[in-house]
């Protein structure tokens, strides 16, 4: 996009004055995870020139571009019905379960950890709902990046044919989640597959400013959550899943937190997130930063980044109310910084990877957790190491959602 247009569009979203105007975009952008702040930051740095966030602009207005042509998807849209006999019940199946080779008819399926049964995405509801997060994401940051009106109607009517009209809506439960065919029709643990909804509910709220994302739809998409949050909290699934150790635990008092949040529930919030240092952090984290219940798993590098994303969730949701898990640390020194810093020199090749990994190796997963970070604890050393990890490119979204930290003499060392 030429910069003169690039200037226009920003001028246009602030008003007059960009400067004057940031903390009312920022007090107006409802977001959890993110940090409306860096959003505005990022805005203000569009409007120099900067040439991380220009690229990164740039690559996400191309994708949203293309969002614009995308069909609208449902649950209904499946071929399989659940057991209930209500398509608009989401149903999938289990990843790492697979056909019995000892049995004619492949049943019950066995456990192959790591391994992706190709079933899973041929059968079920989970890469419909993902591919609906990742547009919904996308052309929200195109409309609040440029302002322009088409990103946000799209996002609307995505929202609308899968959660709120009710010929296509998702009924608010995983009732039928990651079935295991020969031993189940679902289990708690399929709650994992709506771990990225709390970043929908960011997308939603850069909808602020939209003519197209009304009042009604609000409240009906806060209606959903809270029937979605009420199933979390008191079904047999949502209860399970409450109790597991690891990266399921995790994620599912993200979950519980942004949906409070996002409803009106502060104090249900506050008090999962009050509970998560020494529920989570310090039953999952060793004293010199594993994560030992990611560690045993074939794909350990990437859960071990999984499980810590949700801690770097759990703790931006937290700053929200107030809350600080970012410096949370037993006296034994068990903490979401010691767990970085154990990943860290992998990632950069300093020590090499002794753990199961069979899926290809990516140090570059954990950049947008080095740059978050970078700013959270304001220090360089982890900005700087983002240039010691292959694979990472200045387009990347990250330097859009968190523009890079300037050096200054004030940054702290461990």
């Amino acid at each position: 996009m030429p910069y003169f247009v690039l200037l226009t569009l920003i001028v246009t979203l602030f008003g007059v004055s960009a400067t004057n105007s940031s903390s009312t975009a920022a007090e107006e952008t409802r977001v959890f995870i993110l940090d409306a702040k860096n959003l505005v930051k990022a805005k203000e740095q569009l409007q120099s020139n900067h040439p991380a966030v220009v690229s990164a602009f740039n690559k996400l207005i191309r994708e949203a571009d293309r969002v614009l042509t995308s069909g609208t998807l449902s649950v209904v849209q499946k071929e399989l019905t659940p057991p209930s006999g209500n398509k608009h019940d989401y149903m999938s199946i289990a990843p790492y379960w697979w056909p019995n080779p000892n049995t004619p008819n492949g049943i019950p399926y066995v456990r192959r950890d790591g391994e992706i049964n190709p079933e899973r995405d041929q059968t079920s509801d989970r890469k419909r709902l993902d591919s609906i997060v990742q547009a919904v994401k996308t052309l929200s940051l195109g409309h609040f990046f440029t302002g322009q009106e088409k990103y946000a109607a799209q996002a609307t009517k995505l929202l609308g044919v899968w959660f709120l009209e009710s010929a296509t809506k998702m009924n608010p439960n995983l009732r039928y989640a990651q079935a295991i065919p020969g031993r189940n029709n679902g289990r708690g643990a399929g709650i994992i597959e709506t771990h990225n909804l709390p970043e929908l509910i960011d997308a939603v709220g850069m909808l602020y400013e939209s003519t197209s994302w009304e009042q009604r739809n609000q409240r009906a998409l806060q209606d959903w959550f809270n029937a979605y949050l009420i199933w979390l909290l008191e079904s047999p699934e949502g209860r399970a899943e409450a109790k597991a150790q690891n990266n399921h635990g995790s994620w599912y008092d993200v979950q519980v937190a942004s949906y409070a949040l996002f409803t009106g529930k502060n104090e249900l919030a506050k008090k999962v997130l009050s509970e998560f240092p020494t529920k989570r952090i310090a039953k999952q984290i060793e004293p010199d930063g594993r994560q030992p219940r990611e560690l045993e798993r074939t794909q350990a590098w990437n859960y071990s980044l999984f499980n810590l994303e949700a801690l770097f969730d759990a703790a931006s949701i937290a700053d929200k109310l107030g809350m600080d898990l970012w410096n949370y640390e037993t006296q034994d020194k068990r903490g979401i910084r010691t767990a970085l810093d154990w990943l860290l020199p992998f990632a950069t090749g300093a020590k090499m990877w002794s753990y199961q990994q069979i899926s290809t190796w990516q140090p570059e997963k954990l950049a947008p957790l080095l740059r978050r970070a970078a700013l959270q604890y304001r220090e360089m050393a982890y900005e700087n190491a983002l240039s010691k990890l292959p694979g990472v490119t200045v387009d990347q979204r990250f330097n859009l959602l968190y523009p890079k930290p300037v050096a200054t003499g004030s940054s702290s060392s461990k």
